[in-house]
């Protein structure tokens, strides 16, 4: 069953975001929406602006942090028109404070910076982590939202130029598909905590600027996703965007993908950035955190430990629409 903070969460965001982006296409009263905030983040973590691959963006580290620590490339949500590194330390944080050494770039967002402006600057940041000595096998990848699909279109990109490709990837909410065609966008209008239909295929041709909604590196849904690293995705039941995640992980399994695929009841969009207050927020990192501990290796596990204990399955039969499950 959901928590009770879950349900609060879910009430506060229907009157103050989803309300404050409905009929709302003006880019600079979206990104004040949804990037306009910063949430608490623990005070014993450090931030390092950096440049990597010609990309900005800011490193997150721990006093704990070993030095032969994992590295996390983190790809941040907002629509490919919103946030930053710096909106979304609560995850990032969390995540050096598990034992990764994490890099957030700063990709360039569009209206101004419309596709592939972002899958560009994702992959000159992972190429110039490896170029900076950082191994792949000791490299994972993660992404919210955009950023999720982001990632998976990273994936994509570098396996079909023929670079190594990180040791696995944790995609929370994942925007896989531009086109808008999940039925859950349909099923969930109601139900949705933050978004409006009409909203998502907005911010989608802002950044699309005339592409095809349906190219792969734009809405990686559609790309053939055969020889990719393994995946953890999570999702909310009740979002619009369920269903890029459901098919996302049909897709990769057919196609040979090692996909586990997670979906929790009430939560809304990136709950994960509310960990300080929403119990499932906890548990879903922990499960990210070992994820890809195991997906790096066995001889990484110490380094890495959870900061909350492995919690019971949230899911409930009536809310539950996949298994969690290992595919290879």
């Amino acid at each position: 069953m959901a928590s009770w903070q879950a349900y609060a969460l879910d009430a506060v965001l229907r009157v103050t975001i989803k309300r404050q982006l409905r009929n709302n296409t003006d880019i600079a009263s979206v990104r004040a929406t949804l990037g306009g905030g910063q949430l608490p983040v623990p005070g014993d973590v450090f931030y390092r602006s950096d440049i990597v691959g010609g990309v900005p963006g800011e490193w997150i580290t721990a006093p704990t942090t070993p030095a032969a620590a994992p590295t996390l490339l983190y790809l941040h949500g907002g629509g490919y028109l919103a946030c930053s590194p710096r909106t979304h330390r609560p995850i990032t944080a969390w995540f050096a404070k598990a034992g990764f050494d994490v890099f957030a770039p700063d990709y360039r967002l569009a209206p101004e910076h419309p596709f592939p402006a972002a899958v560009d600057d994702a992959e000159a940041a992972y190429l110039g982590l490896l170029a900076a000595g950082r191994a792949p096998e000791n490299l994972v990848v993660a992404g919210d939202s955009a950023g999720g699909g982001l990632a998976m279109a990273l994936l994509v990109k570098l396996r079909d130029a023929g670079h190594p490709l990180p040791a696995g990837v944790a995609l929370f909410s994942p925007w896989t598909d531009l086109a808008v065609t999940g039925d859950s966008v349909r099923e969930n209008v109601r139900q949705d905590a933050m978004f409006w239909a009409p909203g998502i295929a907005v911010g989608a041709a802002f950044y699309l600027d005339g592409a095809d909604p349906r190219t792969p590196l734009a809405s990686p849904l559609y790309a053939d996703l055969h020889g990719l690293p393994p995946l953890l995705i999570q999702a909310g039941a009740r979002e619009l965007l369920r269903d890029d995640s459901t098919r996302l992980a049909e897709r990769a399994r057919a196609a040979g993908v090692r996909a586990e695929l997670r979906i929790w009841p009430v939560v809304p969009h990136v709950w994960q950035l509310m960990h300080g207050f929403v119990p499932e927020a906890r548990e879903s990192l922990s499960l990210a955190v070992k994820f890809l501990t195991e997906a790096i290796g066995e001889g990484h596990g110490s380094a890495l430990d959870p900061l909350w204990p492995e919690a019971p399955d949230p899911r409930d039969g009536r809310e539950q629409r996949s298994q969690a499950s290992h595919v290879g």
